[in-house]
């Protein structure tokens, strides 16, 4: 477990449920529980806040076990829309908190985070969510944050995987007190799994590729959250506590970052999410 900047706790890896809806979504997310994922990563945006809160309730594992976080989209970014939305998403889920809260994107040319920040501040005083943060936020946004309200988030969700390792912002991340946590953290749709070094390391250390990146991702001290509907893969994505990845091939992984690694070119400065 980590210990996030409100002093609330949370674990090292988590579950995506990015496209699980309806009853095999349902069926997925009990398994993932049932294979030991403590905290599930939806959205309003997912559309499936609903579904994770179904498979909550019908797995064996207690809610106060679970950490469940989900995200308000942009197009609530108003103060009273906010709040609105975060009581619908609860309603929706079943829930009657959620672990983590977090901006979705930025969406500068808007230029409404700071009051839905706002938002997300009352939310944690009125007992809606137990810790707050964002995705997607760049060092200026979060410098606006902490001048408009003083509070920087527990958490920033940004996209990370070997062909875009996002160094700079993991560091201004680190020396403000912010975790980083990895979406699509296996480079989703882009050739990462066929990389030749990350298969050359994956054969050494007899794991699978995956395995590799998600324990890169451990040892960088950041938070994945990788997502599978089959039931052998999310054990195997769990797999990663027994054995370490050396500092120089630790460094070998480093190198495969590229400028234009992003999956979908969804530069937080310019794509916009509603």
């Amino acid at each position: 477990m980590y210990k996030l900047n409100d002093g609330r706790k949370i674990p090292e890896i988590g579950f995506g449920t990015y496209k699980l809806k309806g009853q095999s979504g349902v069926q997925s997310i009990v398994s993932a529980i049932n294979n030991g994922y403590k905290m599930l990563d939806t959205a309003y945006n997912y559309e499936n806040e609903g579904t994770v809160g179904k498979a909550i309730a019908e797995s064996s594992v207690n809610r106060s076990d679970l950490f469940v976080t989900s995200k308000l989209p942009g197009r609530y970014y108003q103060y009273d829309d906010a709040i609105s939305a975060l009581q619908e998403s609860l309603y929706r889920s079943h829930l009657d908190y959620f672990d983590l809260y977090l901006l979705h994107w930025p969406n500068p040319k808007k230029g409404m985070y700071p009051e839905a920040w706002r938002a997300l501040i009352d939310a944690q005083k009125f007992g809606l969510v137990k810790s707050i943060g964002v995705c997607n936020f760049l060092p200026e946004y979060l410098e606006k944050l902490q001048k408009d309200t003083g509070i920087l988030p527990a958490i920033n969700q940004i996209e990370l995987h070997p062909f875009f390792n996002q160094a700079k912002m993991r560091k201004y991340d680190a020396d403000n007190g912010i975790l980083t946590m990895d979406w699509s953290p296996l480079g989703r749709g882009s050739s990462v799994m066929s990389d030749p070094k990350l298969n050359e390391l994956a054969a050494k250390y007899n794991k699978s590729v995956g395995q590799i990146i998600l324990r890169w991702e451990y040892q960088l001290k950041t938070i994945p959250i990788p997502k599978s509907a089959k039931n052998s893969r999310q054990k195997e994505n769990m797999d990663i506590f027994d054995f370490r990845i050396s500092d120089e091939d630790m460094s070998q992984i480093n190198l495969l970052t590229k400028p234009d690694g992003r999956v979908n070119n969804q530069d937080p400065a310019e794509y916009e999410e509603f």
